[in-house]
């Protein structure tokens, strides 16, 4: 982007501020604006930072911190994103460009942190296919693709991180300002599975009923609420402690490759594991087993259609549709889906049947406006989803993928 093109862009979103009969398009025309002026003054940033590496004297990280306001380790981080930039000249010049964001450019940086210097030097001199797949890609879904890359170079005995990954296991207790006591743990996957699965089961355990007061409104706060007073149950010795779990659920995807010619699967743990412990994991269990291919659940446990035998969808129907989605199924929201609802296309009291057909994992909030905004929904054989909102707008997603990988 030339120094003339962001003087535009800056220029239209000032106008934009300053005009309050602005229309829809023209503000979605600023933001636009506003997005890729962004991206060229990190693009600018990037190269400001990397000169610093021309003066042997300079503590580059203090200087940002200084220049910035922001930490250290805040810092730290932004050298990296300008290291990465000036091995992957393709990426950069679509930063510059406003193509794609500095989120981006991250995702890649932390991609390559687990790769060796030959590893990462071939991952980079892809810089122009990166570029595309960023551009065209969202920031998480990037990451996903990303990361899929450089796990396909990473060289690395599993046996050897792991083991590394166990003397690095480490917990962090202190009082914060407020007087909070805080605990702060990074645990390797081993240990870091079992301890995920006992505090999902204390959580489901202890609040099945009902909610406390405390409770927050928001979703993820109210998770992350509900997850500490549980964790606190199961360190006091209290309640049940989640000591019975659920059996895995493993996710075939048959529409994706794992870069070896077989499927993508997903283990059904939030970590990833060596074969070895794999194997003695689902040993010890028997997993349930969902495959899928393409927006259509080809297999899963249980009776997937109730029709109008109850309104509310069972927990076979939820584990189904879990092959399926990650997040909310409207398009943009990042709501994970162990905090969706499972809505009725057609509603229920219009004679909407419980099968998986009429199910759709949304968020409370997206939920809210379907029912009281009137946002009207289709579903393809292919779970290919239009949404159509009042004003007119339409919002519409392809087969949803659920990356497991």
């Amino acid at each position: 982007m030339k120094l003339s093109e962001a003087v535009d862009r800056l220029t239209l979103v000032v106008a934009t501020n300053g005009s309050p009969d602005a229309g829809l398009v023209e503000r979605k025309d600023a933001l636009t604006a506003s997005s890729e002026l962004r991206s060229f003054l990190d693009a600018q940033n990037a190269e400001l930072v990397r000169s610093l590496d021309e003066h042997p004297t300079a503590f580059p990280e203090a200087i940002i911190a200084d220049t910035s306001g922001c930490s250290l380790n805040a810092a730290t981080r932004e050298r990296e994103r300008a290291n990465t930039l000036g091995n992957a000249d393709a990426v950069a010049d679509a930063l510059s460009d406003g193509a794609i964001s500095a989120g981006h450019v991250d995702a890649l940086t932390k991609a390559t942190k687990n790769l060796d210097e030959a590893a990462t030097s071939e991952l980079l001199g892809n810089d122009e296919t990166i570029a595309d797949a960023a551009s065209s890609q969202t920031i998480a879904e990037f990451n996903a693709w990303i990361t899929k890359q450089a796990k396909a170079l990473d060289t690395t005995d599993p046996e050897d991180r792991l083991d590394k990954q166990r003397r690095a296991t480490r917990l962090k207790t202190w009082t914060d300002d407020d007087g909070m006591y805080n605990l702060k743990g990074r645990f390797d996957p081993e240990l870091g599975k079992d301890i995920a699965k006992r505090l999902a089961a204390a959580t489901r355990s202890k609040f099945a009923d009902a909610l406390p007061d405390s409770a927050p409104a928001d979703p993820l706060e109210r998770k992350q609420h509900l997850e500490a007073l549980a964790l606190a149950d199961m360190l006091l010795g209290k309640g049940s402690g989640g000591s019975k779990p659920g059996p895995p659920v493993v996710v075939v995807d048959a529409t994706q490759t794992d870069g070896a010619g077989g499927p993508v699967v997903d283990w059904g743990i939030p970590i990833e594991l060596p074969q070895r412990v794999l194997v003695d994991v689902l040993g010890a269990h028997k997993p349930d087993v969902v495959i899928v291919a393409n927006g259509v659940v080809l297999h899963a446990p249980g009776n997937l259609n109730l029709g109008r035998t109850t309104r509310l969808a069972s927990p076979e129907q939820r584990r189904a549709l879990a092959g399926l989605y990650a997040n909310c199924a409207v398009p943009g929201c990042s709501v994970h889906y162990d905090r969706c609802r499972l809505h009725h296309i057609l509603f229920w009291n219009d004679g909407g049947l419980t099968n998986i057909d009429n199910l759709l994992p949304v968020c409370q909030h997206h939920h809210t406006l379907i029912h009281n905004d009137g946002w009207t929904i289709e579903l393809g054989a292919n779970r290919e989803l239009t949404i159509r909102l009042p004003n007119g707008q339409t919002l519409a997603n392809g087969p949803p993928k659920r990356s497991a990988a």
